[in-house]
């Protein structure tokens, strides 16, 4: 976002009905309204059974609501969960301050952050999905554009917009984005047909998935210490150890409690997690939330049906000091620092005995009667060297596994030891 953008006073607010840490969730939703260009000058919270239907908070609590507002000049007030349109209305009759929930102070992040066509049509269509419900008694706090946290989501927002259009928009984002799947769809197919190893990057949002995609592929994502920094889809290839390329792909980030109009909006894009040869998940060391986050991830992840997906586990900004993580003897981790470019060598390797065997390097003493070989290995695979020799082509090559069987008579390791049969 414009540096220069004025920055709204914002009052957080929530009711503990046991169902999940509030706590933690209060601190999140708190950096999500720094990351909204908001500034969060209190929070109040009540601990009660349900949520009330008219209200969600109590009546008093209320009132003192009110009071904090007035006191602290707060301009938005913040729900850390889902309100009812009723709610909305009838908290802002005794506030007087603007009020949106959790989802909304994401869409609007969302909205802000997307660059790409696909991006903008998913952030919109996740938008039409949460105001359809909430129409009746929103019309006006739905219709504003560019007045503020909550209030910046592309596409139809004009006061008169009625259900039956939305549901038309709906269907038409829907349509839009099932084209641009299919599209990815093929580019799968185009990947796996020409043996294109993949591996997403994964995980919670500003662990530093962009940061080490910079690093390891000078990729120019933006990088920086906000929650959703980087929305859209970003793929570079690098190169292995073993000469291999794999194709990085790096995934919107994840977060506890994403609404799931914004699971299902994205979900074509974190598929490309589903479809990849494995799965790097990022994981930042040196939060105390880490385990938590680990588990939003890994429900995600097994909800997209990743489960059978080599993984890989690193656990990145370990120059802040010592771990709040420890993961199990058995998986395959790595420490690094993406910032200071520590731990690539170990990252690469681990990398390159995860993925699938593909290729394989071989020296080769092709004879000149059987050239064609060179042309084949160079159409599947990649020549890294070649001297031609009286008793033939000497070739280093990254030989593609359907041709290794027909190459290997021609190995000078085979070669060698034939000889030395004799």
């Amino acid at each position: 976002m414009d540096s220069e953008t004025k920055k709204t006073n914002v009052i957080l607010a929530a009711v503990d009905t046991g169902e999940y840490d509030m706590e933690s969730s209060l601190a999140e939703l708190e950096e999500l309204t720094r990351t909204a260009d908001g500034i969060v000058v209190g929070i109040i919270t009540q601990k009660r059974p349900a949520f009330d239907p008219g209200y969600c908070m109590g009546a008093g609590r209320l009132e003192e609501l009110a009071s904090v507002c007035d006191e602290l000049n707060a301009e938005l007030i913040v729900f850390d969960h889902e309100l009812s349109a009723t709610q909305i209305r009838n908290i802002e009759n005794i506030t007087d301050v603007r009020v949106i929930d959790r989802t909304m102070l994401i869409l609007d992040i969302f909205a802000s952050r997307a660059r790409t066509s696909e991006g903008k049509l998913q952030v919109e269509l996740a938008l039409q999905k949460y105001r359809l419900p909430r129409l009746t008694g929103m019309g006006v706090e739905m219709s504003r554009l560019g007045g503020g946290i909550g209030t910046r989501g592309p596409g139809e927002t004009k006061l008169e917009t009625d259900r039956r259009h939305i549901k038309r928009r709906i269907n038409a984002l829907e349509d839009e984005l099932g084209l641009l799947e299919e599209r990815r769809k093929r580019m799968r197919l185009r990947r796996k047909k020409d043996s294109v190893l993949t591996a997403a990057i994964v995980g919670y949002t500003n662990v530093g998935k962009s940061t080490l995609l910079n690093a390891l592929t000078e990729a120019g994502v933006l990088a920086e210490n906000k929650l959703f920094a980087t929305l859209d889809t970003t793929s570079r290839a690098i190169e292995l150890p073993d000469g291999r390329s794999v194709m990085l792909i790096d995934t919107v980030g994840l977060i506890r409690r994403l609404p799931h109009s914004l699971v299902e909006a994205f979900k074509s894009t974190l598929e490309e997690a589903a479809a990849s040869d494995l799965i790097i998940e990022i994981i930042d060391s040196s939060s105390p939330e880490a385990d938590e986050q680990i588990k939003v991830t890994h429900d995600l992840l097994s909800e997209l049906g990743c489960d059978d997906i080599p993984h890989i586990y690193v656990l990145n900004k370990c120059d802040k000091g010592e771990s709040c993580v420890v993961l199990p003897s058995d998986y395959s981790q790595v420490r690094i620092s993406a910032l200071n470019r520590t731990g690539f060598d170990e990252l690469l390797s681990l990398v390159t005995a995860a993925l699938p065997e593909t290729a394989a390097k071989m020296t080769l003493m092709i004879p000149y009667s059987q050239s064609g070989l060179s042309g084949k290995i160079r159409e599947n695979g990649k020549i890294l060297s070649e001297e031609y020799l009286a008793e033939g082509i000497l070739t280093e090559a990254l030989v593609d596994i359907k041709l290794q069987k027909l190459c290997s008579e021609f190995s000078v390791k085979s070669l060698t030891e034939g000889n030395n049969d004799l």
